[in-house]
């Protein structure tokens, strides 16, 4: 596939996914019930973020293939791609905060395993993967919070 064709189709594909999951497995009655930690954002918050980071995530793979070829950068965007789209199901779905938290300690891994191979080969996938270990920090924080709580 041609690279102009391949960059819309890696972002459509992240997007529409992560969009899919996300309607799957949506926040119920369940997650209503539990206790928060003082630092919950609004529910209205995870969408936009979600979406624009799904856009960087897709451009990042997209770099990985057709701009780097590195294999182990390949390796970890698979990865923490697969265990981002477990974690919903296992979080809204399984509704266990302990499967959830199993599930994003070792993606949090591969996402700084991803950003620390990009640093030496393409300072630009870098840059598109720190908002995601960012917000995927925070995640775990209140992942492990709302785990405590509850």
């Amino acid at each position: 596939m041609s690279e102009k064709y391949a960059l819309p189709l890696f972002i459509l594909l992240v997007v529409g996914t992560g969009a899919l999951i996300g309607f799957l497995f949506q926040p119920g009655p369940w997650y209503a019930g539990l206790s928060k930690p003082w630092f919950n954002p609004p529910g209205a918050v995870f969408a936009p973020v979600w979406t624009l980071l799904y856009i960087l995530i897709g451009i990042a793979g997209w770099r990985s293939w057709y701009r780097t070829g590195d294999r182990r950068m390949k390796f970890f965007w698979l990865a923490q791609m697969g265990l981002n789209f477990l974690w919903s199901p296992a979080f809204f779905g399984a509704e266990s905060l302990v499967l959830a938290l199993a599930i994003i300690l070792p993606m949090w891994i591969c996402i700084a395993a991803f950003l620390l191979r990009a640093l030496q080969i393409d300072r630009i996938s870098a840059w598109l993967f720190l908002p995601y270990l960012a917000w995927v920090s925070f995640a775990t924080l209140l992942n492990a919070a709302l785990y405590l709580l509850n």
